[in-house]
């Protein structure tokens, strides 16, 4: 049975559930984009911190018409390729999710990206979207791998797929360049098999 907490933040009266007497999760869902969706991310977008750890290619600042954008965009993906959601408390989109299938000989096998509004970090939101993801991918497609590929100083984001059952499988040196420095990554995967 779940035990749900009543929590006041900023941002509004939001809901807890204790997973253990350590972690706190805010409940969220993950489902399909809306363009309704667009000025939610374009807040969330614009933050620094938060593009500071995504690959480049998004622009800054980031307006509701970019979100307009990549909302349509993944909409109109293949949908045998493309597997992209918003993360969502109380059916506001508060971050988002996505697994790209690989091609050629790793064409059972995808690439997880993701991200979350800072006022949701430390909650145990964005390891519930990842858990509720990867649950997805392996009922709904035959990928039997999916993988991240985080910057090794956003221990965060190593943290969040660590606890959503990852295996850390090596160290990617000097595997990036991302604003002018050169960084190292770190290989995460989950197998199918290992999750049932």
């Amino acid at each position: 049975m779940s035990l749900f907490l009543a929590r006041n933040m900023a941002s509004g009266r939001q809901r807890l559930r204790i997973v253990s007497e350590e972690e706190f999760v805010m409940d969220c869902a993950i489902r399909q984009w809306r363009l309704s969706d667009a000025g939610d991310l374009a807040k969330l977008l614009n933050n620094q911190k938060i593009m500071d750890n995504l690959r480049d290619g998004l622009p800054f600042p980031y307006t509701v018409k970019d979100a307009e954008e990549f909302i349509g965009a993944m909409l109109a993906a293949d949908l045998e390729k493309t597997f992209a959601f918003a993360i969502t408390v109380d059916d506001k989109a508060v971050g988002s999710i996505g697994v790209f299938r690989c091609e050629n000989i790793h064409f059972r096998t995808a690439e997880m990206g993701y991200y979350i509004g800072e006022p949701y970090w430390g909650q145990g939101t964005m390891t519930s979207a990842v858990r509720q993801t990867c649950q997805y991918i392996f009922e709904h497609t035959d990928i039997i791998r999916i993988f991240a590929e985080p910057f090794s100083h956003n221990t965060a984001s190593c943290r969040v797929l660590e606890k959503a059952g990852f295996t850390f499988e090596g160290l990617l040196r000097s595997n990036a360049v991302k604003n002018g420095r050169v960084l190292d990554m770190k290989m995460y995967a989950l197998v199918k098999e290992d999750t049932e």
